[in-house]
């Protein structure tokens, strides 16, 4: 069986789903296609096909480390997309639904190209097929959003393709063979590529991918684009397409460090992280938006991904950890969010409190969410942040894990003050009023529960061939000499 399928089978989904002419059922492709990616996901999870390096496309051990939990939290956010398209029913669906699964496919793609062509126009597909997502809700502030998410996305996509270019022309520089950008030809080459094509090709890699990730400073659009978006819409973006960016800097930096520039590539990730994490809680400790609260607190973690990329293979380890348990808590969040916000018509602490009394599973949902990504115990946040400081101190960067202790302190205190604001309190008339158009169905509770179960299992259970399959990744990006 051909891991192509995994990219054949979403798009289509997506082509189906655009062709299907009853706006009622045509949600149901979600999870359908869903189920069926996610069964072919852990299909190859458990067989893992062999890979060879001249491969463009492969469901190597990095696609194996990740791809399944993309899979997975799309299957839950599609099952939550079916209610959440009844309640809207106002709005057609047929571009939301099949911009979702071409989403699902170019994802699919994203984190198995092998080749540094493929990865950008997977990559730069997927930033463009989240835009009709964005504006789903066709009000002047999702269309303001959307336009600086293309903006800003744009600016990365151009930075990325530049310093491809750049990845590319060093291989010729050093007198490569003509044509091999996989990341294995180009790894092969290591130190005679050019040096300085190669540290520039880093730096605009680097910030285009780390644009598409929400790394500060070029986190700009986050915000804006969460805060408009619907919550599946948050959720898919926040645990998936941040995600394959993320694996992206991965691949090329492994192609830097077998060109004799790792220690180069570590002090920027590192400081790059330690930046995003500072960015994140400043904004957390200030905003008085739950859903931009969210948006921040993607942030937040994205630098944690890059900081345990910048601490050697533990580090990495403790990353691809936190992909997983940051995947399942944000899910849960954003629902919970989504759910909050179609209950009081407003997503600031200045229009919204009481919602305990109002919507009290989701209250508990978002309460809960907020605990487990803030890192505490028994989530899988706890125990892969552990570990990147863990990571961290055996690695002698004391100073830098104080200050990333220091940063998470300050976003807890800055997600509490938000959460409980909105959840504690007596419901104003306005929101009462308002709450009356939303009921907490099971298919709005279910999903973002689900998710938060699964991340207590992550933390407490993680089986043995999950261990095995980050390990397999870590060895793939830092082979043993």
């Amino acid at each position: 069986m051909n891991s192509i399928l995994l990219i054949i089978v979403p798009l289509a989904g997506a082509v189906l789903a655009a062709a299907w002419p009853d706006n009622r059922t045509r949600p149901w492709f979600l999870p359908v296609v869903g189920g069926a990616h996610l069964a072919l996901t852990f299909w190859f999870f458990i067989h893992p096909p062999l890979v060879t390096p001249e491969t463009w496309l492969g469901f190597d051990p990095l696609a194996r480390a990740v791809l399944p939990v993309v899979s997975l939290l799309f299957l839950i956010c599609a099952i939550y997309g079916l209610s959440y398209l009844r309640i809207r029913s106002e709005r057609p669906n047929r571009v939301f639904v099949a911009s979702l699964l071409a989403i699902l496919g170019l994802l699919s793609a994203g984190h198995q190209a092998r080749q540094l062509g493929l990865l950008w126009i997977s990559t730069e597909a997927v930033t463009l097929a989240a835009v009709p997502l964005l504006h789903f809700n066709n009000t002047p502030r999702a269309y303001e959003a959307t336009w600086k998410y293309l903006l800003v996305g744009g600016t990365g996509m151009a930075l990325s393709l530049l310093g491809s270019f750049c990845l590319g022309y060093a291989s010729l520089s050093g007198g490569g063979n003509v044509g091999n950008l996989t990341f294995a030809g180009l790894s092969a080459q290591g130190p005679e590529l050019s040096r300085p094509w190669v540290l520039t090709a880093w730096v605009l890699i680097l910030a285009g991918y780390g644009t598409k990730m929400g790394l500060a400073p070029m986190h700009t659009w986050k915000p804006d684009a969460y805060g408009e978006a619907p919550g599946i819409v948050g959720a898919v973006m926040a645990g998936g397409v941040t995600t394959v960016a993320f694996t992206a800097i991965l691949r090329v930096r492994s192609v830097v460090a077998a060109s004799g520039e790792g220690a180069i590539v570590n002090r920027t990730l590192l400081v790059i992280g330690l930046f995003s994490i500072l960015v994140a809680a400043l904004f957390l400790l200030g905003t008085r938006d739950f859903k931009r609260m969210l948006a921040y607190s993607s942030v937040e973690h994205m630098g944690i991904l890059i900081i345990g990329a910048a601490l050697g293979g533990a580090g990495l380890w403790a990353s691809l950890f936190h992909v997983w348990s940051n995947a399942l808590t944000k899910g849960s969040l954003f629902m919970s969010a989504g759910n909050i916000r179609r209950a009081a018509g407003s997503p600031s602490m200045n229009d919204v409190r009481g919602m305990a009394a109002i919507t009290p599973r989701s209250a508990a949902l978002f309460v809960t969410g907020m605990f487990a990504v803030t890192a505490c115990p028994p989530f899988g946040p706890f125990f892969s942040e552990l570990l990147v400081v863990r990571a961290g101190l055996a690695a002698k960067h004391s100073v830098a894990i104080a200050i990333f202790l220091t940063c998470l302190l300050f976003a807890f205190f800055g997600m509490t003050r938000v959460v409980f604001g909105i959840v504690d309190g007596r419901p104003s008339p306005t929101t009462k009023e308002q709450s009356k158009k939303f009921v907490e169905t099971l298919g709005v509770v279910a999903p973002p529960l689900i998710l938060l179960g699964l991340s207590v299992w992550l933390g407490l259970f993680t089986p043995a061939i999950l261990r095995d399959a980050w390990s397999a990744a870590v060895n793939q990006l830092f082979p043993a000499p």
